[in-house]
């Protein structure tokens, strides 16, 4: 039995990278033998384990052969008798084919390491186009690895484009999709993972709502977002702004999001701001009722973290939005948050009169920002 590391930890670790999770395979080992060393069992189409002290998961290597649709339609043989070289040629993309023995040594059998110093994102055998979900990594790594320069090689993006053509796109499950794209909005170029996944004709197969997107654009206004530390939720909303643009299109947008599945806080971050990022940019234009009209809207009052969230896109957006937007906004919410009920319920205001003079407080204070 011998343990080797394998995939992203040898890729990440040739290239300088930090290495955040490891993959370990297993060669010549039968699902007994790992049981009885304490490994705990968690796969259910191939035996994966748990290392019970690390809690990193340990394949046992393995075959795959086609057997019907998407990412799923795969049988699997595990045996001591399947060789390491053997695992790593079911892989996607030669430099996810690395390992390293026990003993250090590295093993590259397709080369992977060679397209590594080159920049290049390339599969391995004719067998990648049969697996859908990888026209959606292979976009996701050049969005990654576009700081250092690597690209799609050009065979490789022919077979991409074979697979969205073939229909398997169609039997990706919404969470798939939403996982990978959700992965690339945690690195600086999701427009790239979108821009590869449109060369690949995946785009309108996957994404069409995002097909309107202008990429030289998304990529200057993305940068200047990228300036501001963005979070996730942030560059999705960018990207649906970019899309949807309009306030009327909120319905389109909020279907996309259902359809995709994104979670709630997602859509809430581009719905507002699709609604309010023009009103927001020139907040001191405004007048104290529009002013009022976006704090109430957006309960500003009660979750200021949504403020939070619009601002950045807003100001990716607008450029030419005053530098001191959030400072001054900030103050006057804090301002609005000590306006109490109490002070006209001494008076024995009550009801609708009361809301009546919350309300022109409001406003008075909107007026004076």
């Amino acid at each position: 039995m011998e343990i080797c590391l394998v995939g992203g930890a040898v890729r990440d670790q040739l290239l300088g990278l930090d290495v955040k999770d490891h993959d370990w395979v297993v060669v010549g080992a039968t699902p007994e033998q790992m049981r009885q060393q304490g490994y705990r069992p968690v796969g259910k189409d191939f035996p994966v384990f748990i290392n019970p002290d690390t809690g990193e998961e340990y394949a046992l290597a393995r075959t795959e052969r086609k057997s019907g649709h998407g990412y799923q339609g795969f049988t699997f043989h595990t045996d001591p008798s399947v060789t390491l070289e053997e695992d790593l040629y079911r892989r996607d993309l030669t430099i996810n084919a690395m390992a390293i023995r026990s003993d250090g040594t590295l093993v590259d059998p397709y080369q992977g390491q060679k397209d590594l110093k080159a920049g290049v994102l390339r599969h391995i055998s004719a067998a990648f186009a049969e697996d859908p979900l990888r026209v959606l990594r292979v976009a996701r790594f050049a969005a990654r690895f576009y700081p250092l320069g690597f690209s799609i090689a050009p065979e490789t993006l022919s077979l991409m484009q074979q697979i969205s053509a073939s229909g398997e796109l169609e039997h990706l499950s919404a969470e798939r999709v939403w996982s990978e794209f959700e992965r690339s909005l945690q690195g600086e170029f999701p427009v790239v993972f979108l821009q590869c996944l449109d060369k690949s004709h995946a785009l309108e197969k996957l994404l069409a709502e995002l097909q309107a997107i202008d990429w030289d654009d998304a990529n200057t206004i993305i940068k200047r977002l990228n300036a501001l530390s963005p979070s996730s939720e942030q560059r999705f909303a960018l990207i649906c702004q970019l899309a949807f643009q309009q306030p009327n299109h909120q319905p389109e947008l909020e279907a996309f999001c259902k359809r995709l599945k994104a979670p709630k806080r997602f859509q809430q971050a581009a719905t507002d701001l699709v609604q309010w990022h023009n009103v927001l940019a020139s907040f001191d234009m405004q007048s104290p009722s529009t002013r009022w009209k976006l704090i109430k809207s957006l309960k500003l009052l009660r979750q200021p973290e949504r403020l939070d969230c619009l601002l950045s896109p807003t100001l990716a957006l607008h450029p030419e939005a005053p530098e001191d937007l959030d400072k001054k906004l900030s103050a006057l919410l804090q301002r609005m948050g000590q306006v109490s009920a109490a002070h006209w319920a001494k008076q024995g205001i009550q009801g609708k009169a009361l809301g009546d003079a919350m309300e022109q407080a409001y406003l008075s204070l909107a007026e004076e920002f």
